[in-house]
């Protein structure tokens, strides 16, 4: 009797592992945000390298920073996804590298339509899945782009107005969530995480 009651306990286990549904769309979505946030940390660094070559070192600071936290954000993007038992296709970066000021539009559009319309979507649909793991990484990346947007936003006012020795010339870049300060305003711990300001790379 009590080998047939483990045999029926083991069995159920097994089919309910196998008919266990995978959050299919969360599965497109992560594959979708690696993509985009491996390119924009590429780009990001070379947008640091052309802004270096322009004079506009101040800018370049912000882009090596944001190119650090899109990193993360990938990284946290690929943790979610082998943990859901898959894993990302291989695909080359594709962008272009402009003038800074074109640069800093271009970002500006990125982050815009990941805080407004990618990340929102992603969230949704994470949370319609039950997939928890996703739901906060796409969360951190998305609280993260709000901040990269408006330091964007802010270097290209400055740029425009010749006043780019206001803008911050160091960042602060939280090693679990990407998310990004400007020294001046740095926490003692990372607001979207807690992890504490000692951990914090300084870029």
């Amino acid at each position: 009797m009590k080998k047939t009651f483990m045999f029926a306990l083991i069995s159920v286990l097994i089919l309910a592992s196998c008919t266990k549904v995978k959050p299919v769309k969360t599965i497109e979505n992560l594959k979708a945000g690696i993509k985009g946030e491996t390119t924009a940390s590429a780009k990001y660094a070379a947008f640091a390298e052309k802004a270096k070559a322009e004079g506009h070192d101040t800018i370049a600071k912000l882009f090596e920073a944001a190119s650090k936290s899109e990193r993360i954000h990938a990284a946290n993007h690929t943790k979610v996804l082998a943990s859901l038992g898959e894993k990302m296709d291989d695909f080359k970066p594709e962008f272009e590298v402009k003038t800074t000021k074109e640069n800093l539009q271009a970002a500006i559009e990125g982050e815009s339509y990941e805080t407004t319309t990618m990340y929102p979507q992603f969230q949704k649909e994470a949370r319609a899945e039950k997939a928890e793991k996703a739901v906060k990484s796409f969360t951190w990346a998305f609280d993260t782009e709000l901040k990269h947007l408006a330091f964007y936003k802010n270097a290209l006012a400055a740029l425009e107005t010749k006043t780019e020795n206001t803008l911050p010339f160091n960042y602060y870049v939280c090693p679990t969530c990407g998310n990004t300060y400007d020294k001046a305003t740095v926490d003692k711990k990372c607001a979207f995480c807690g992890t504490t300001k000692d951990k914090f790379t300084m870029v």
